[in-house]
């Protein structure tokens, strides 16, 4: 679907999951486009961005927090570690886990990425009047929750 097709549909006839999914692509679309000069993709920036919010957290919490394949998640966690970004250390409460925390290089480049979210928000939320930022993230935080809740069952 083009910018002037969906322009031309009432936005009562279009489903909340297909707007919201047009909208996570073209994030992430915007994302990778503005990281691919570090090597990165959208998925391993967040798991940095995760690993950043939860210092010592393992494989198997970001995996079952994201619902993500442990395979996948072991694989990206290799590849940002071969890049100098994430270390892993044993948990000595249980060996075979890892705790992963960021280097001071992957917390530079959380560092210099950041400002790619926030540039992604400054242009698609219009924060004077029309939509209020704030109050649209708690919105979304609520049917995050929902879906989640959702899929637990």
């Amino acid at each position: 679907m083009s910018v002037e097709e969906l322009r031309e549909i009432d936005a009562t006839t279009i489903p909340v999951g297909k707007l919201l999914y047009l909208i996570g692509k073209g994030y992430i679309n915007y994302v990778n486009h503005h990281i691919s000069e570090y090597g990165l993709n959208s998925t391993q920036l967040h798991l940095l961005f995760e690993i950043s919010h939860e210092s010592n957290i393992n494989q198997e919490r970001i995996a079952s927090r994201y619902n993500l394949n442990k395979g996948s998640v072991a694989r990206s966690i290799k590849k940002l570690e071969d890049k100098g970004l994430v270390k892993r250390q044993i948990d000595e409460n249980n060996r075979r886990q890892n705790k992963l925390s960021l280097t001071e290089s992957g917390q530079e480049l959380i560092n210099k990425t950041i400002k790619i979210f926030h540039d992604w928000e400054d242009s698609v939320i219009i924060d004077d009047g029309y939509v209020e930022k704030e109050l649209l993230q708690k919105e979304l935080k609520e049917i995050a929750i929902r879906t989640m809740e959702l899929n637990l069952h």
